[in-house]
């Protein structure tokens, strides 16, 4: 009689398990986290980036999001290089969005994009993945075309 109560706690571990998963993964936010840097005149700037690896998470992105913390972005990896356009339908704070080439190296910066815009932002060539950050940083930093981003899709090396 003892296994009903070793079922009963397996099954409440088992919900609040998974309670914690849903909590974690909130709703508009990609599963996956990783942290890039960028390499620029001015130096190495960190970002804590959630990774937006498929096609529902690409097309959500930033949507609905009310503040960006410094420091932090989304990555939009497409798995190989082409010509992307981006908006800002449903986003409602200006971000920073840096076009990155397969080789890690960025191809273009559109900067302080403007909330809420359907106008579409193109890669200007074919590129690997869409890093965004909150407006304002890449002039912040100094960030600019052909500088090297570095991270688990680009390499590590400098």
């Amino acid at each position: 009689m003892r296994l009903i109560p070793a079922l009963r706690l397996a099954a409440i571990l088992l919900v609040a398990g998974c309670m914690l998963v849903a909590v974690r993964l909130a709703p508009g936010q990609a599963a996956g986290q990783d942290t890039i840097e960028i390499v620029s005149s001015s130096g190495v700037h960190a970002f804590t980036v959630e990774l937006a690896t498929n096609d529902a998470e690409r097309e959500r992105g930033l949507m609905y999001r009310k503040e960006l913390p410094e420091g932090h972005g989304m990555l939009f990896d497409f798995g190989r290089e082409m010509p992307v356009s981006f908006w800002m339908h449903n986003t409602y704070i200006p971000l920073d969005m840096i076009f990155i080439r397969g080789d890690g190296h960025i191809l273009r910066i559109a900067e302080n994009a403007e909330p809420k815009s359907d106008k579409l932002i193109p890669s200007g060539g074919p590129i690997r993945a869409v890093l965004e950050v909150i407006g304002g940083t890449a002039r912040k930093f100094g960030i600019a075309p052909e500088d090297r981003v570095t991270g688990s899709i680009f390499g590590n090396g400098r």
